[in-house]
């Protein structure tokens, strides 16, 4: 079971193993799809209501940062009210008279550098948290000064953190990405809105697509072609007209459910109103392959986005394989996937996954550290990991080391080690999950230990 989160100094908490996850779940908004429609509707005409917004802090540094550049955005917070904002138009973005601060969200400032770049005769300064300062944002820099002439400089060149964006026209054209990147196409999408004419992206592999079809709703000159939509047009000249967002539940927070009830002994959980877009369902794919018992109700369409209720219980496990075509639909799984695989009969093995030593720590890393101090035999490559199963966890002092999705993946696999373990640092997984110790004590049939 899980105690209650300790005093603030602390920050840590204590997960006791031998309890099945049981119940109902309803995960938080997607984090990707919230972040959109802010910045969608903060350069939109007219009013846009979203509901089922995340209120964590990412999408929280979005809504302050728009605040500053003269965007109404009402709380974040009330989940009994929709999030209201009051769109300025594409050119209605003033100069901040200070420093935008992106926080924690490599998203928030990704996808402002391509919506700033843009905005002429004006001056912005974006910067982070120490862990944002140290990610890279040559990815999106780079094509937006070299094929688009946008003028972003910073340190290294204009690759990291702070940067300063100096607003003016941009140039359109087509426009490869070295990486597979929602984020690198989202921001370059963002800064076609205002460019001298279209602007093509062309991805290596398909990344998640929720820019391209939340900008449609939004009235924007949008074409998706070639394979798996690898190729996305889009053309200026339409504004943006304020909609009625529906943010479905986030997939990547539901994955942690799935992974723990597929694990752990005695659960079954029903996980409702869940996002199923074909970009993002790669988790679903692998828990399939290792022959969970998973199950898709109730399937619909809301605001152009696909979801359905996720019924899972536990039951025998085989390995998986992840390589490279598959990871930008479940780069933000992986972490949880590794302790699923600690549980399989086989070994199971992730490659093509180096995007994760620049996320919000070296994710690769960090999670073979925190589970070989569980007793686990983690093989550690260049790009991703080798699992043998099944392995037995002992209980240990683990830390998330600031990770959000660190934090989450230590808990599901200490609720299956053969003793108590204390997470140190548990508080990073507000960073998407704000309620997420909360759902897991509720989940656990024995409930809540106080500390």
């Amino acid at each position: 079971m899980t105690s209650a989160p300790p005093p603030a100094e602390d920050n840590g908490v204590t997960i006791e193993p031998g309890h099945s996850l049981r119940g109902e779940v309803t995960v938080p908004g997607d984090k990707s799809i919230s972040h959109r429609a802010l910045l969608f509707g903060a350069v939109a005409e007219g009013i846009t209501t979203i509901h089922g917004m995340l209120a964590a802090e990412d999408p929280c540094s979005t809504a302050d940062c728009l605040r500053a550049m003269g965007v109404a955005i009402s709380p974040l917070g009330d989940k009994d009210q929709p999030v209201v904002v009051e769109g300025v138009g594409l050119d209605g973005l003033q100069e901040p008279g200070d420093i935008l601060d992106c926080g924690n969200s490599g998203t928030t400032m990704r996808l402002l550098l391509g919506l700033l770049a843009g905005r002429q005769d004006r001056y912005f300064v974006l910067t982070g948290d120490a862990s944002l300062l140290l990610r890279p944002m040559g990815r999106v820099s780079r094509p937006l000064c070299q094929s688009m002439g946008a003028r972003i400089d910073g340190r290294a060149n204009g690759t990291l953190a702070p940067l300063t964006v100096n607003g003016c026209q941009l140039q359109g054209g087509v426009i490869g990405t070295s990486v597979a990147s929602a984020q690198v196409k989202s921001a370059l999408l963002l800064a076609g809105l205002t460019a001298d004419s279209a602007v093509s992206v062309i991805e290596s592999n398909c990344s998640r697509d929720h820019s391209e079809r939340m900008l449609k709703a939004f009235g924007a000159d949008v074409q998706v072609r070639g394979d798996y939509g690898r190729h996305v047009r889009i053309t200026p000249g339409r504004p943006l007209r304020g909609q009625e967002v529906h943010v479905p539940g986030d997939i990547s927070s539901a994955a942690f459910w799935l992974v723990g009830a597929a694990i752990t002994p005695g659960s079954r959980l029903s996980l409702r109103h869940v996002g199923l877009n074909p970009t993002r369902t790669g988790v679903l794919e692998v828990l399939r392959t290792m022959g969970a018992q998973l199950r898709v109700e109730n399937r619909t369409q809301i605001t152009g986005e696909p979801v359905g209720d996720l019924i899972i219980e536990h039951g025998p496990l085989g390995p998986f394989s992840i390589d490279a075509d598959l990871v930008p639909r479940l780069v933000d799984e992986i972490p949880v996937l590794a302790v699923a695989a600690l549980f399989a009969e086989g070994t199971s093995r992730i490659q093509g996954a180096r995007e994760l030593r620049v996320k919000e720590t070296d994710r690769l890393a960090v999670m073979t550290r925190q589970l070989r101090a569980m007793g686990a035999v983690v093989e550690e490559t260049a790009d991703g990991l080798v699992i043998d199963g099944p392995q037995r966890l002992r209980g240990a002092q683990l830390d998330s080391e600031t990770d959000h999705r660190v934090a989450m993946s230590l808990a599901l696999a200490a609720l299956n080690a053969q003793a108590p373990s204390r997470i140190q640092r548990a508080d990073a997984a507000g960073v998407s999950y704000p309620d997420f110790w909360h759902q897991l004590g509720r989940l656990q049939d024995s409930g809540v230990r106080e500390p």
